[in-house]
């Protein structure tokens, strides 16, 4: 079936030369991320945007929900949600007792909560932008692989209020209101609170529960917007994330089913404050951008899937990570305008510093280890940066950014490790446009780049303790264009990437003395890695009543010369998690003024789970579908996700046994169980 609908979707793709957008007018796309706000079909990079009415077409609650829109995206989950990131088959899959070396960045607004996404709740959200291949220019070591950021609803002179509430299958329920306006004639302020829950999709038999692996996730924002004097105005953004979600979610049946009599959790509680400076000038723009967030994340689950006494040669243990994280960052930027313009007005520049800062602790509390394991993790960085674009002629645009970062680890631990790494790393674009008749075409290179790093848990070896930086060159060509009276438009970029001292995430299974497997994560470098492949979106209102879009991605990821933790050669291997097609087509059809019905179809190949695993992700296609009723200011609608219930695995582990019925042997595939199928109805009223 799934090569039936990626044909599907490219014979749409072809029959209409369009690009995905749920609005009328496909000038209002604009990208706000990055140095300045550009229209998504003038910027020169593959970059696909979900706005607020796609997140409501899909009833989505986390940004998990929203990544299969976009080609060439995966994600990982391995807790209560999929918050470990894939772009274009680069990103982490999970994290224990190491500290995370992200490569694909996770903003919100202007806070950066890379590598900690399960705040990625979706309420008042006005749009989600997901940027492919490296960013290092505008956002540095965090976006080596592409960068998804959340942008919220602003505190200006135009804002809705909201009022949503819904209730669905497995005891769902969400209930959330939005409000904003002025305060006075130059203060303006959006508040935002949500509280969603629901029991989840695992029954657990011991304890005769089904909320062991429920959702409970409540969301909060207070922006203030003070606009000072006409060159003056100052942005204060409080957010406040409080998840308190269980995580039980393996067992040995792999049916969805568990044992445990211990359930584990997936908790995190994050006050965030941020200040934004905008200074008009007669050369340009001054801006200060400074944030510190505060987290508390608890993370454990129950080790032997099982209770005491499942079997007698069982055993009994949980693992549980707690984890306190502060971070501090400033951003200090210069952007020209047209006064201040180079070369005859023909060259806009912007120039800038930042540094950041952040202090993790981490206790980790383990049945098997003598006493609590505790680690202390500090990195700093410093970077410079600078972006020029130069008008060549009418038709020609020159893009040329650098950014030099340099980065400090310090690190201890209480098995007596301690480490300190230094890394200055360069990276950067060169990218010509062409733009003709209303179509774009560029063609660049741009280098991303990502701190080494150690492997801290006390039995790994001495050879395997040291990590190196990694290097990825992407190469890239794109077309964007509008066609049909701009009915239909078109997205299309080909990249080849090639990767320097591949990262590549190993463990390795050690056997305790009673004969079950306990495992270590451990990331090495491969000598290289190479991503290649194409990105396609497209949509074409049909007529007024019927709105088409089809996205498709396909990825060609492998590494080569890498040493397994075990020992064994590795001369070449496909990547984990790079799915080599991905696909979202939609029909969006208005029955009549107010009644529209929408059917989406998600699609994915197989794909590895691990680099130091064989286990792999069957291909799937996920249907989900909405009718909704709009009259005035209400809109109710009922929706089903997951409409064939599909059985699909979002995380999965091999390698071991962890069943003492077979005596822990042979190694055997384990997954976690992605959500089956649930409706629901929701209500919005907004004035």
């Amino acid at each position: 079936m799934i090569y039936k609908l990626q044909l599907l979707a490219l014979s749409i793709a072809i029959a209409t030369p369009a690009m995905a957008s749920e609005t009328d007018d496909i000038e209002r796309i604009t990208v706000n991320s990055g140095f300045r706000t550009q229209g998504i079909q003038q910027l020169s990079s593959s970059v696909s945007v979900i706005p607020e009415l796609a997140i409501q077409n899909r009833q989505a609650q986390h940004v998990e929900e929203i990544l299969n829109m976009a080609a060439n995206l995966n994600f990982a989950s391995g807790a209560s949600r999929g918050r470990f990131i894939q772009i274009r088959g680069i990103g982490e899959r999970s994290q224990f007792s190491e500290p995370v070396n992200p490569s694909v960045g996770f903003i919100i607004d202007d806070f950066d909560f890379s590598g900690i996404a399960g705040v990625g709740t979706l309420f008042d959200v006005d749009q989600v932008e997901i940027f492919r291949g490296p960013q290092a220019t505008a956002f540095g070591a965090s976006a080596m692989a592409g960068l998804v950021s959340i942008k919220t609803v602003e505190a200006d002179d135009n804002q809705q209020t909201r009022l949503h509430a819904s209730i669905a299958q497995q005891n769902t329920w969400s209930l959330g209101a939005a409000h904003g306006g002025a305060l006075s004639d130059s203060v303006y302020y959006r508040v935002a609170v949500q509280q969603y829950k629901s029991d989840g999709f695992i029954k657990n038999a011991f304890l005769d529960r089904e909320d062991t692996d429920n959702l409970d996730e409540f969301t909060s924002r207070l922006k203030l917007k003070y606009i000072v004097s006409e060159d003056l105005t100052l942005d204060l953004n409080y957010q406040y994330f409080d998840i308190d979600n269980g995580y039980d979610a393996f067992s040995l049946d792999n049916d969805g089913i568990t044992q445990s009599d211990e359930p584990g959790f997936d908790r995190q509680e994050t006050h965030a404050l941020g200040l934004k400076g905008s200074y008009n000038t007669s050369w340009g723009q001054l801006l200060v951008i400074a944030s510190h967030s505060t987290s508390e994340l608890g993370y454990g689950y129950d080790e032997d899937w099982t209770f005491d006494g499942f079997h007698p040669d069982g055993y009994s243990s949980t693992d549980h990570y707690f984890r306190d994280l502060d971070t501090t960052s400033i951003d200090i930027r210069a952007v020209s305008n047209e006064s201040s313009a180079l070369f005859d007005g023909k060259t806009q520049w912007v120039a800038g510093v930042y540094a950041k800062s952040s202090e993790q602790s981490l206790m980790r509390e383990y049945t098997f280890a003598a006493s609590d394991f505790s680690s202390e993790y500090e990195p700093t960085s410093k970077a410079i940066y600078v972006q020029t674009d130069t008008r060549l002629s009418d038709s020609f645009i020159l893009h040329a950014g650098l950014r030099l970062d340099s980065f400090e680890i310090d690190y201890t631990d209480s098995s007596g490790f301690t480490s300190t790494n230094d890394d200055t790393m360069l990276g950067g674009k060169l990218v010509l446009d062409y733009v003709i008749n209303g179509t774009t075409l560029y063609a660049g290179v741009s280098r991303g780049y990502k701190a080494g790093g150690f492997n801290p848990d006390e039995r790994v070896s001495q050879q395997n303790r040291i990590f190196e930086p990694e290097f990825n060159w992407n190469y890239e060509f794109g077309v964007k264009g509008r066609f049909a009276d701009d009915d239909a438009f078109i997205r299309m970029a080909v990249f080849y990437m090639d990767r320097e001292d591949t990262q590549v995430s190993d463990f390795d299974v050690q056997t305790r003395d009673d004969g079950s497997a306990t495992f270590i994560d451990v990331i090495g470098n491969a000598d290289t890695g190479t991503n290649w492949g194409i990105e396609f979106e497209s949509s074409w209102q049909a007529n007024d009543a019927l709105l088409l879009t089809a996205n498709f991605g396909y990825l060609d990821a492998t590494f080569s010369d890498y040493v397994l933790a075990n020992g064994d050669l590795v001369a070449k291997q496909e990547q984990a998690q790079s799915p080599k097609r991905t696909f979202n087509i939609a029909a969006q059809l208005m029955l009549t003024e107010q009644l529209i019905w929408r059917v989406e179809v998600d699609g994915k190949d197989d794909f590895r789970f691990s680099d130091g695993h064989d286990e792999r992700s069957p291909s799937f296609e996920l249907v989900n579908t909405r009718l909704s009723y709009e009259l005035e200011n209400w809109t109710a609608s009922v929706w089903v996700k997951n409409l064939l219930d599909e059985t699909y695995f979002v995380r999965g582990f091999g390698g071991f046994s962890n069943d003492p019925r077979d005596g822990y042997f042979p190694a055997e595939p384990y997954f976690q169980l992605g959500d089956g199928r649930q409706a629901g109805v929701s209500l919005d009223y907004r004035f």
